[in-house]
């Protein structure tokens, strides 16, 4: 099967930076796109950010020019690098891996999730 770590969460103040990091593990063949998503309480879960397999990245309006998403596709491995955080920005942040990974004698296309992890921005 396939497990994702999140990592790199914490309490940070107004204007501070964070980096998030999303390792997985497991028989992972390829995957398709690396995103991370958030979620403030009270609130729907969003897509912050993006990146596919061909280096496409988008992001939310929101986070434009503050947030960048990175991948290494030979670690498995999704960054979130935050910059001139803002309280708003407070949420338990989740990666999503849409990967193919073997499964018993097949491989298996599935989208899996991170546990998440929290960001408090606050002074």
């Amino acid at each position: 099967q396939v497990e994702l770590v999140e990592s790199g969460g914490g309490l940070v103040q107004p204007g501070g930076s964070l980096r998030l990091s999303c390792a997985a593990s497991g028989r992972i063949r390829s995957i398709n796109a690396m995103s991370w998503y958030r979620q403030a309480p009270g609130k729907e879960r969003e897509l912050v950010a993006q990146i596919t397999s061909g280096g496409d990245t988008n992001s939310a309006d929101s986070v434009k020019g503050r947030f960048t998403i990175a991948g290494d596709s030979a670690k498995n491995t999704v960054y979130l690098q935050m910059n001139s955080l803002k309280p708003e920005d407070t949420a338990v942040y989740y990666c999503n891996l849409d990967l193919i990974y073997l499964s018993g004698l097949y491989w298996v296309r599935q989208n899996h999730w991170g546990q998440g992890t929290q960001v408090t921005v606050s002074s």
